[in-house]
């Protein structure tokens, strides 16, 4: 006789049983089994990855750094923290190397959250916000977006003394939208110093300079600040998972602390440094994005779907039931992203690819819009 199994008896907290899994976009190999398609003619414009693959220069140095994969990586990232300090002009303890700065934003809040204390941000936030707030049991207070861009004064009038941590993200994922550098100043002047603020700029690269402001001499101005990049998107690692956060040393030093020993690869820091040095490469990145944006705008225009002006890597198009055209996208090897999880069911995140994958984009689009009407 077979042994009975004992049933599973282990009480969660319900914060942690609320937790919805992160669902990523369809693989590739996935959908090309399905469609017995060669993994070559799928588009993945689901992810807001780059369209032109890695960094030169970070191949180049994987190549090299090779030997070096069976040693543990060096826990402090002391290779990527003085690249970055002398490439943004700050001390290396302010540096804080994360696996993606996802990790980054949830190093933020298991320092600063925990059951009872609030967190604040605005509706249509990344999803990484919610889970890594809800991963400590912390009380969100979610801020309306009608024009689906953080309206800083209503965030601000959130902030209350039992708020510890503010997120927002420029500019914003899935919407696309941006705040104004000089308003979003004026955010951080007039933000409590016992609040922290995480300003998420993933997307930093694809704005310009004088439409972004300057994050960094904010995190010199205030000590409450802490500011998050990622190699992910316009250096194009994401199979890496690196990034990092900014910020003055109390701030960086507890982020140290909360952070997983040996959590970011060998591999990734040295690609992150040679990366950062690759601006041939970052300037391509920034002008097929520019481009191609702009082809998906003009498209979805043409096609008279409403669509959000975007300031990132990817346009936000309403097209009736995203999770729907998301899957009848996919006959035609396209992978988009539906964002229903984010409370946008009528629409679809559609990453900007080359032209040719943006070109075959808008023709499923066209096919399936006629089908339908």
């Amino acid at each position: 006789m077979k042994p009975r199994p004992m049933p599973f008896a282990a009480d969660f907290p319900p914060h942690i049983r609320a937790l919805k899994p992160y669902v990523p976009g369809l693989p590739i190999e996935d959908l090309a089994r399905r469609l017995d398609m060669s993994a070559e003619r799928i588009a993945k414009l689901a992810s807001n990855e780059n369209p032109l693959g890695p960094s030169p220069l970070a191949v180049q140095a994987l190549a090299q750094a090779a030997p070096e994969l069976a040693r543990y990586p060096d826990n402090d990232c002391t290779l990527l923290a003085r690249a970055l300090s002398a490439a943004l002009a700050v001390p290396a303890d302010w540096v804080v190397a994360g696996a993606g700065s996802e990790s980054v934003l949830g190093m933020a809040a298991a320092a600063l959250l925990a059951p009872g204390r609030k967190t604040v941000y605005a509706q249509y936030s990344f999803q990484a916000f919610v889970n890594a707030a809800q991963r400590v049991g912390a009380a969100p207070v979610v801020v309306p977006a009608p024009a689906y861009a953080v309206d800083l004064a209503a965030l601000r009038a959130h902030i209350t003394d039992d708020v510890a941590l503010a997120y927002l993200a420029n500019p914003g994922n899935p919407t696309g939208t941006r705040v104004q550098a000089g308003e979003l100043e004026a955010f951080l002047a007039d933000v409590p110093p016992h609040v922290v603020v995480v300003l998420d700029e993933a997307y930093r690269e694809y704005l310009p300079q004088a439409v972004a402001g300057d994050a960094i001499a904010w995190v010199r101005r205030f000590p409450n600040l802490i500011v998050t990049r990622t190699f992910s998107k316009a250096y194009g690692l994401a199979g890496l998972r690196i990034g990092y956060g900014v910020a003055q040393p109390a701030l960086a030093d507890m982020l140290r602390r909360v952070r997983a020993p040996f959590s970011v690869t060998q591999a990734a820091q040295v690609a992150a440094a040679a990366a950062l040095a690759d601006h041939a490469f970052l300037a391509r990145t920034v002008a097929v994005n520019d481009a191609g944006r702009a082809q998906l705008s003009a498209g979805f225009a043409r096609l008279g779907l409403r669509y959000l002006p975007s300031s990132a890597n990817f346009v936000l198009v309403q097209v009736g039931d995203g999770a729907d055209m998301g899957r009848r996208l996919e006959r035609h090897g396209l992978i988009v992203r539906p964002v229903g999880a984010y409370g946008l069911p009528g629409w679809l995140r559609v990453s900007v690819g080359t032209a040719e994958e943006n070109a075959r984009l808008l023709a499923g689009l066209a096919a399936e819009l006629a089908m339908a009407a």
